[in-house]
Parts: C-alpha cells; sequence; structure tokens
C-alpha cells in the first residue's frame, strides 16, 4: 500500500511501526480476545497499559517523583481553562506571553476565570518572533507565567526559555514535546495535546509538579480539577483507552530509536533540510519566521505570489505531499515535520521544492 507523504499540521503522521502493531493487536490485545478499545479501563491488562505509558513517559523525559503524569480529555484546549482555575490564585494575576493564535486563546480563557494580562508579545510583527526573556515583565506577586514553546501555524519555536522566575512557569508543549530533552525544574506544569508528536488526538498530557497540586480547589467539578484525577491515577472516569495505548506504542518506538537526543538529533537534521532549500532559493521561497526563531516542528514560507504558491501546492500533491497549505494567517505553505515524519519524506521534500523553483 502507497503511503501518503504526510506534512499535516495535526492530526499528524504516526510511525508506522506504531500502525503496523496496533493493526496486529486490534482483534485480540495479549490474549485478552479483545481489542483494546473493548477492555474494561478497570481491567488488569489496561491497568498495566496506563501505568507502563507512564513509566516510559518518564524514563524518557527524565521527569522527577516530584511530579504527576495525568493523561486526560478535551485537548490542550480544555487546559486553557484548568490552568488558571486550579492555579490561579484569589487576588493575583496570571501572566501570558502571546506568540501566536494558541497562546492568544490560553489568555482568554483564562481571563474568563480571573486576572490574566500580557507578559510580552510579539503580535505587532505578526508573530515572525519569540520575545527576548529579558523582554518579559512578570511581577512575582503573579501565580504563573505561560508559554506556548512552539507555535505551529507562524512556524516560531522558543530555543532560550525564561530562567530565574520566582512564580511557577507552564507551558504548551503540543506541537514539540519529545522533540528535545527538557530540563523539568524549570516548570511547574507542562501540557500537550497528543496528536502531532505523542500520539492520536483524545489525550491531552499533563505534567505537573506535585506541590501545584495542593492549589486545585475543592470546589472546582470533579472533572476540572487536578487534584481529583492525580488521586485517580487519571482513572477518575473512563479514559480515553484506545489513545492511551497508542501514546504508549508511540514511547516504545520513541525508546528503540534512541530516545530524546536521537528525536531531537532527526528534527535538526529534517529542519536544516528545509531552511537550507528556503534560503539557497535567492528569495523564491521567504520564510515567514526570523532566523534566531525558526521552530524544528513547523516550516512556514511564502512564494512570490498566490498563484505561484497555488501551483506549488498542486504540484506538491500530484507528488504524493500531503499537508502542505499554510495557514490563512500567514498563508503560503507550512510543512509540519514531527517524530514520526521520515527523514526521508523530508529529504524528498526539499528535493521537489528545489525542482519546483529551478522550473519557475
Amino acid at each position: 500500500m502507497k503511503r501518503a507523504l504526510n506534512f499535516n499540521a495535526g492530526p499528524a503522521a504516526l510511525p508506522e511501526a506504531v500502525l503496523a502493531k496496533a493493526e496486529k493487536e486490534m482483534m485480540n490485545y495479549q490474549g485478552s480476545g479483545m481489542g483494546v478499545m473493548e477492555l474494561s479501563h478497570r481491567s488488569k491488562e489496561f491497568e498495566e497499559i496506563n501505568q507502563l505509558t507512564k513509566n516510559l513517559l518518564r524514563n524518557l523525559l527524565t521527569i522527577p517523583d516530584e511530579y504527576e503524569i495525568l493523561f486526560l480529555q478535551g485537548g490542550a484546549s480544555l487546559q486553557f481553562s484548568m490552568i488558571p482555575m486550579n492555579l490561579l490564585e484569589e487576588g493575583s494575576t496570571a501572566s501570558y506571553v502571546l506568540t501566536g493564535t494558541w497562546s492568544e486563546k490560553a489568555l482568554k480563557e483564562a481571563q474568563k476565570v480571573g486576572n490574566a494580562v500580557i507578559a510580552a508579545s510579539s503580535k505587532n510583527a505578526n508573530y515572525r518572533s519569540i520575545p527576548n526573556p529579558s523582554e518579559i515583565d512578570v511581577s512575582a506577586e503573579s501565580s504563573y507565567l505561560h508559554i506556548t514553546t512552539n507555535n505551529t501555524i507562524f512556524g516560531t519555536q522558543w530555543h532560550t526559555l525564561p530562567e530565574d522566575l520566582a512564580i511557577p512557569l507552564v507551558a504548551d508543549m503540543s506541537s514539540d514535546i519529545l522533540s528535545r530533552p527538557l530540563n523539568l525544574s524549570s516548570y511547574g506544569l507542562i501540557y500537550a495535546g497528543a496528536q502531532k508528536n505523542l500520539g492520536p488526538s483524545g489525550v491531552t498530557v499533563v505534567i505537573i509538579h506535585k506541590d501545584l497540586l495542593k492549589r486545585s480547589r475543592s470546589g472546582l467539578p470533579s472533572m476540572l480539577n487536578y487534584q481529583v484525577h492525580a488521586d485517580s491515577q487519571s482513572l477518575y472516569n473512563t479514559p480515553p483507552t484506545l489513545s492511551i495505548y497508542l501514546l504508549m506504542l508511540v514511547l516504545q518506538w520513541a525508546e528503540e530509536l534512541g530516545g530524546v537526543k536521537q528525536l531531537e538529533l532527526l528534527s535538526k537534521q529534517k529542519s536544516a533540510l528545509l531552511y537550507d532549500a528556503i534560503d539557497r532559493s535567492e528569495g523564491f521561497y521567504t520564510g515567514h519566521a526570523e532566523k534566531g526563531s525558526r521552530s524544528r516542528m513547523n516550516v512556514t514560507f511564502t512564494l512570490e505570489n498566490d498563484s505561484v504558491a497555488s501551483s506549488f501546492l498542486h504540484e506538491a500533491e500530484e507528488y504524493g505531499f500531503i499537508g502542505l497549505a499554510g495557514h490563512r494567517s500567514v498563508g503560503g505553505c507550512r510543512a509540519s515535520i514531527y517524530n514520526a515524519v521520515p527523514l526521508e519524506n523530508v529529504e524528498k521534500l526539499a528535493d521537489f521544492m528545489n525542482r519546483f523553483r529551478s522550473r519557475n
């Protein structure tokens, strides 16, 4: 079967080895006579899946014991509300750095809960860069500082994090988690929708320092309370069992590949191929992001005009490339090169870009 050259921004490509293993176990998981989606979430088989998935994630990201791992639902978008509901202390403020659409949405939801303010923003420059950490204006009295580490629409990524904060750092890592090593001690909470680097849509990973769990107010609805989910090992209600199982398979694949350091090396190789094609094009392709803020996950670029861009996308689709149209906020093209996108597929795209330029 011919596979698409998948560069979708999300839901995104999954490793072929993961899909093959899931297909093999679809009808009969571990001799149970049932598929994972048919198992009771209270069964021994699923409890083992749940625990193994947490262990794999803890090992791959070197997550210290003082952090709790939660598997939740509602995507990163629900976290935009859950974070201030649980962490924004009465009489305090929450600080947000705006670097794109998703951080704007996070701020908007937080303002529905309490006092949330902008600590820094690159909106005036159409989000072409990440603010310098020295530009961030955050009060020591804030409950937390929120950032979005990678911006899928604009193709920017944090490469230097705010340091020596007196308050917890909260990060939306939906589109670059597991693509580079993390120093978890720099964060109070990180969260990620799975559908880019971790697995399929349906499960959201939250990694939270246990001290922050104490902020969760008892008056919150149970499904929106981090402490409730932590106390029940993410099994308070029926979890997205199939998504967690596929997350487990992706983490096993990552471990077998060589872990996060190998994934980081591959992400550097893949992004370098595309940025090289852009930079050597003598202006035929123009990258949206400033060089110091370029994302290794989402490469955004424009062409001379809409007509040329349309021709590029049409020809690319004929060659089997999927998902290269840019977001309307930027236009042009976007190649999302998450962990599961093979290096050889990116090599093919870079070659196509060079050949298209030479013909046009």
